[in-house]
């Protein structure tokens, strides 16, 4: 007899996943409900670029083919949640842009605030992980773009910040 369990023909993993890409999406459906992130709540997404079903402007696909991460904090606009897909403006060195991203397409979901981090599993499609630059929209404002007064001193304010989600405490 073998000391190891038998192979499951329930996917349990992949149910697992599912149901931990579901808490992304009640979180951002509760701040899409009341219109603004509460407290000191912010959140850090990162995804795969090229999975089914993501939609981003060309130049952001160029410049990570393969993950890139976001940050939902003060200059986002639009964020609307649908079953298993979000979508949300971000400014990127002062350049609007719509993304949509299936919650599928979601690797990593952290809100530095409460220390809460979620990591997912690639699918089996997907090849395997590699190390990206984070790419994170531009610096906090709480306007929209389209609010700017024109004669305002253009300023991107990009910034590229290295995240470790792997720590644990």
């Amino acid at each position: 007899m073998s000391d190891e369990p038998p192979e499951s023909l329930i996917p349990y993993d992949e149910i697992v996943q599912d149901a931990l890409r579901a808490v992304v999406g009640r979180v951002l459906g509760e701040v899409e409900q009341s219109g603004g992130l509460p407290g000191e709540h912010h959140f850090y997404i990162t995804f795969k670029t090229r999975a089914p079903g993501v939609s981003i402007p060309k130049h952001l696909i160029e410049r990570f083919p393969d993950e890139m991460t976001i940050v939902i904090q003060h200059r986002f606009w639009d964020l609307k949640v649908e079953d298993d897909a979000f979508s949300v403006g971000l400014s990127f060195g002062g350049v609007p842009a719509t993304l949509y991203v299936p919650f599928a397409a979601v690797t990593q979901f952290h809100d530095p605030a409460v220390e809460f981090a979620l990591t997912f599993h690639a699918s089996a499609e997907e090849e395997p992980r590699e190390e990206h630059e984070a790419a994170e929209n531009d610096a906090p404002t709480s306007e929209k773009p389209e609010k700017r007064e024109k004669s305002e001193k253009a300023d991107d304010g990009s910034n590229v910040v290295s995240v470790d989600f792997t720590r644990k405490k």
